[in-house]
């Protein structure tokens, strides 16, 4: 069956930097737009980035911009978020997702993976 996991994750001093990686298996990804989301305690799940199935379109969410890089393999079935210069506010759940209409600025999700969490100290 489709399946997204998520690894990379873990505790990092603000300022710090974390390579978060979501590999998906069970069918042909490489068709479909993939992307970050993340969700803190008490919070709605936000929008971080999305990349294409060409992996020459990408969106951020404006909170991110400049600091973290959204890629994805040759084969596109991995998704990568490179996180430079993280800051407490960046602690949350970060789940990957795909967009199987290749929806970039208009993302929406329509498979999720389990999440991973990042905590940030300040």
């Amino acid at each position: 069956q489709e399946q997204l996991v998520e690894s990379g994750g873990g505790l990092v001093q603000a300022g710090g930097s974390l390579r978060l990686s979501c590999a998906a298996s069970g069918r042909t990804f490489s068709s479909y737009a993939m992307g970050w989301f993340r969700q803190a305690p008490g919070r709605d799940r936000e929008f971080v980035a999305a990349i294409g199935w060409s992996a020459l379109v990408t969106s951020y969410a404006d909170s991110v911009k400049g600091r973290f890089t959204i890629s994805r393999n040759s084969a596109r079935n991995t998704v990568f978020l490179q996180m430079n210069n993280l800051k407490p506010e960046d602690t949350a759940v970060y789940y990957c997702a795909v967009d199987r209409l290749d929806r970039v600025s208009t993302f929406i999700a329509g498979f999720w993976g389990q999440g991973t969490q990042v905590t940030v100290s300040s």
